[in-house]
């Protein structure tokens, strides 16, 4: 590898890193409960407002709740299904707690006032890893150079509209600059 592939290289892995980081720090911020809260009051459906939300890395969830007659505590699983409050993961009780979603899968929380949680007051933030057409940009003919097989059709038209994010753009234009100059 000489020098100038070794530049494209760092180059790349930097808008790369770059725009994970980008994507994870403009997440939705989302509270539990909406205008309800995180609260025993009003018969609030967790498990029915967390299947409403799609959660993303990057994301903010907040629990807004009278600190006097609640908390918050993350736990595992097993912990969240039996309510079990012996081993929490994180403990929060500022009465406004903010949470970055900074991993997939699921994040059990629950509040440990004694009948709280038995009663409902608790909620599994799901984190998916989202597959989406508009999620990675296209490969562009000037980054990637290739002929056209044989088979293929040279060129064609679509009526559909073009789907890509303003960041999958700005990150392909990153990507062709990089790579134009070395290809």
């Amino acid at each position: 590898m000489d020098h100038k592939d070794m530049v494209g290289a760092v180059l790349f892995m930097t808008i790369v890193v770059c725009g994970s980081v980008v994507e994870i720090a403009s997440g939705a911020v989302h509270t539990v409960g909406d205008s309800a809260g995180w609260t025993t009051i009003g018969n609030v459906d967790y498990k029915n407002w967390a299947a409403t939300k799609t959660f993303k890395l990057g994301d903010t969830i907040v629990f807004t709740y009278n600190k006097q007659f609640h908390n918050v505590m993350q736990v595992t699983h097993a912990d969240y299904r039996s309510c079990n409050i012996s081993a929490p993961i994180a403990t929060h009780s500022t009465g406004n707690d903010s949470i970055i979603i900074k991993t997939y899968g699921h994040h059990f929380y629950l509040c440990a006032v004694p009948g709280h949680c038995q009663a409902g007051q608790k909620v599994d933030i799901n984190v998916q890893r989202l597959v989406s057409s508009t999620s990675a940009p296209t490969p562009s003919p000037i980054a990637l150079p290739s002929s056209p097989s044989p088979s293929a059709p040279t060129s064609s038209t679509s009526n559909k509209p073009n789907s890509a994010t303003p960041l999958s753009l700005i990150k392909l234009g990153l990507l062709v600059a990089v790579f134009g100059g070395i290809v």
